[in-house]
């Protein structure tokens, strides 16, 4: 960022500027002492006389004498141009959301439902993250890659927006789910990589265990940051009948255990959202955790320009003396 403004480095002098109505006073006043005054008998010898626009210019002289006063002034006030420029160096995180799109993430324990509400709170979270790399795999029975890791968050929130429940082969597939987040970290440069890992059930399909994946992860230095969403107990579950939609309670079954200890292997943390308040909380946490380094280093440059001021006032003194010892000599 590149801004130039101009400026005075010794704006006091400017008052000296008050003097210039006395000086014209001062010029008037004068003037009238130094006229000449006679008696005569008759002015009818005078009244074709008309005085020379010489004799009027001859207040140029004084005029040109508080242009060069005024410059002065200025030039003592030593006028500046400051240009400043400002560099931003960001250090970013890279991060990969990791979400449980698994048919159990329809239960309406958070509103409107886990997934939903996975998907708004998430979505927050990328909003606050302007300086990060962020990319999103979705896992169920199985796993893959939604939006490859980017900057570009316009088009990572749009393949957000796109995740819904039952979008491939049912069941939850942790150790798949991280497996592939890791994959798609592993060889980020950023100065830290983090994997955000949401889900609501147990591992029970993938060829992957969560553990292994964590010690992947763990190779590659990458935290992860794990949460388990679902109320505590029996959640309301919607069903699709002859008669329509009905609802009925499931109990809610998290693997906190493997949760816990993906977390622990990779300095992450664990957390248990059992509504939305919560799981808002959870994100704002995260965000907390992981700050991005941001530099801003600020050049600034000044530039006199007091000599044009004093070039000008030298200008005009001289100006002012030749005209008067030249053009009007002869004027009193």
């Amino acid at each position: 960022m590149i801004g130039e403004r101009y400026i005075f480095a010794n704006p006091d002098y400017f008052y000296l500027l008050i003097l210039i109505p006395f000086f014209i006073i001062w010029y008037i006043w004068r003037q009238k002492t130094r006229t000449i005054t006679f008696k005569v008998s008759s002015i009818a010898a005078f009244k074709n006389v008309k005085p020379s626009l010489r004799l009027y210019l001859r207040h140029s002289l004084f005029v040109l004498r508080l242009l060069a006063y005024a410059s002065i002034v200025v030039a003592l006030a030593r006028p500046q141009t400051s240009s400043s420029k400002e560099t931003v160096n960001t250090e970013g995180i890279d991060i990969v959301l990791a979400i449980d799109v698994s048919t159990s993430m329809l239960a309406e324990d958070l509103k409107p439902n886990r997934i939903e509400a996975a998907k708004k709170y998430a979505l927050q979270f990328i909003e606050n993250r302007i300086n990060d790399r962020m990319g999103l795999v979705v896992f169920s029975g199985e796993s893959f890659t939604q939006c490859p890791v980017t900057i570009d968050h316009t088009v990572l929130k749009s393949m957000f927006k796109s995740i819904q429940s039952g979008m491939i082969e049912d069941g939850t597939a942790i150790g798949m789910g991280l497996a592939t987040a890791v994959t798609r970290l592993k060889d980020s440069k950023a100065k830290s990589k983090v994997i955000i890992l949401l889900t609501d059930g147990v591992n029970n399909m993938g060829f992957v265990a969560p553990a292994t994946a964590a010690d992947i992860a763990k190779t590659y230095n990458i935290r992860v940051y794990t949460i388990g969403v679902g109320t505590k107990g029996m959640a309301p579950y919607p069903f699709d009948t002859p008669f329509g939609k009905q609802y009925r309670n499931v109990e809610v079954q998290i693997d906190e255990e493997i949760l816990k200890e993906i977390s622990k292997k990779t300095n992450g943390k664990y957390f248990r959202a059992t509504n939305n308040k919560s799981l808002e909380d959870i994100y704002n946490e995260i965000n907390k955790l992981e700050t991005t380094k941001v530099d801003i280093a600020v050049f600034s440059k000044k530039t006199d320009h007091f000599r044009i001021f004093a070039l000008l006032a030298l200008g005009l003194f001289l100006f002012e003396i030749l005209l008067r010892y030249i053009a009007f000599k002869t004027l009193p």
